[in-house]
């Protein structure tokens, strides 16, 4: 009986993730929707945008270059480096000295580093109405600040998170499966969260109003995913929160260099989803079903790990014991669900090169499918990572490095492919 409940639990979580991920597909009215709409050419909205950096010499210049080839009038670029980081340092420096009107340089004198910490150091010096957010590595598009400063004027919002997309789906088996991801969530997810009313902000492509970002703090320094508690904190105070995702409009990044900085990365956002639920902010969201959710996904790691070692128990159980023929069937109910989310990836995946003009391949969707087992269970061990160091008091940060995959040959013409794309559909809509 407990293996039957079990099982019928594991099949409702499935489920319901399946049917969130699918949310943006589940009309034309709500794909379009989800799209930024065309700038007004208005611009009104000063920008400051905050870009941590620390050992990130090797994407960092690019990362500045690309911004300031923004359409936008009116912004400045705020760059954070540590005191005891002189290569990023120097980078950011230079860049400073050849953009003076557009280009700062912050210098984050904690002991211990980190990118909350970072960004609060930075806070103050902002001049901007919006505070925007990226990494040191990040691709953005020179159009960006325009349709993100009309969203603001358009929505009233107080905070506007954009898309953002790995895009090096080549690099590994894992890359192509970290990618997918991506644009689910982005790409539908997201859009759920703002719609119910609670919403884990991304870690960077976000941008919030100056003055409610000063309001609430700035950002948690010792939460490992200062992200989701920044969106939870502002949830639970009614700000609002548009969410806008358009294929041309997202910044591009890339997924961890090796599978061990990708569990350390999981590690860390699951470990931070774990703090925000123990601050309990989201108990004050005014409706039960927005409670539900939050507690629902900020309690996501707890559920992995122990799916992850559920799941193959289940499995044998019904494989290798006599049990009745009832029990056995819903042992195998988590099953459908895997099959059918694999059926839906497969599209996914189909749709992701479609829309950001990449070749796609026959061997990809092997890899995509056959490297499923194996990502749930890198997932599932990064889960259990996380709540064995919550429980050991292990808050260290574990920096992922950067070594600009996406910027390589290979993405290179991937990005050619894109802006080809991206041309036809202009003249599609003119």
């Amino acid at each position: 009986m407990f293996i039957a409940v079990i099982s019928l639990a594991l099949f409702w979580m499935a489920a319901f993730t399946l049917w969130w991920q699918m949310h943006a597909w589940r009309t034309p009215e709500t794909l379009a929707a989800t799209r930024f709409d065309r700038p007004d050419g208005e611009g009104r909205l000063a920008f400051s945008l905050l870009l941590p950096a620390r050992h990130e010499q090797a994407v960092l210049e690019h990362t500045i270059d690309r911004l300031l080839e923004s359409s936008h009038t009116d912004y400045e670029i705020i760059v954070i480096v540590g005191h005891d980081d002189p290569e990023t340092a120097a980078v950011a420096e230079r860049a400073a000295a050849g953009a003076p009107a557009r280009v700062r340089v912050v210098v984050d004198h904690h002991e211990t580093k980190n990118k909350p910490k970072a960004l609060n150091t930075a806070l103050p010096s902002c001049r901007g109405d919006i505070v925007g957010v990226f990494d040191a590595e990040d691709q953005v598009h020179p159009e960006l600040l325009a349709h993100v400063d009309h969203a603001f004027r358009a929505t009233g919002a107080d905070v506007v998170q954009g898309g953002v997309q790995l895009i090096n789906f080549h690099s590994s088996w894992y890359s192509l499966r970290n990618c997918l991801e991506y644009f689910f969530w982005f790409r539908s997810r997201l859009h759920l969260h703002a719609e119910k009313g609670f919403i884990p902000l991304g870690g960077n492509t976000v941008f919030v109003r100056t003055e409610v970002l000063r309001e609430a703090g700035g950002w948690d320094q010792n939460c490992l995913a200062e992200d989701c508690d920044l969106g939870v904190r502002l949830s639970s105070v009614g700000k609002k929160v548009v969410v806008a995702y358009d294929s041309d409009m997202v910044t591009r990044e890339e997924t961890p260099g090796s599978l061990v900085s990708l569990l350390k990365q999981r590690t860390r956002w699951n470990q931070g989803f774990l703090q925000v639920y123990r601050k309990k902010d989201w108990q004050q969201l005014p409706g039960r079903g927005q409670r539900w959710l939050a507690r629902y996904t900020l309690m996501t790691p707890f559920m992995q790990a122990a799916s992850g070692v559920i799941i193959p128990v289940n499995f044998a159980v019904a494989v290798l014991l006599d049990v009745p023929v009832g029990i056995a069937i819903i042992t195998f109910l988590p099953m459908i669900t895997a099959m059918v989310t694999f059926v839906f990836e497969i599209v996914g995946l189909h749709d992701f090169g479609r829309q950001y003009g990449l070749r796609v391949r026959f061997a990809h969707y092997v890899k995509l499918v056959v490297g499923g087992p194996f990502y749930q269970v890198m997932l599932a061990g990064a889960a259990i990572r996380a709540v064995w160091r919550e429980q050991r008091g292990r808050n260290e940060w574990e920096l992922t490095s950067h070594t600009g995959a996406h910027l390589t040959t290979g993405a290179a013409g991937t990005a050619a492919g894109t802006e080809s794309a991206t041309a036809i559909r202009e003249d599609g809509r003119r």
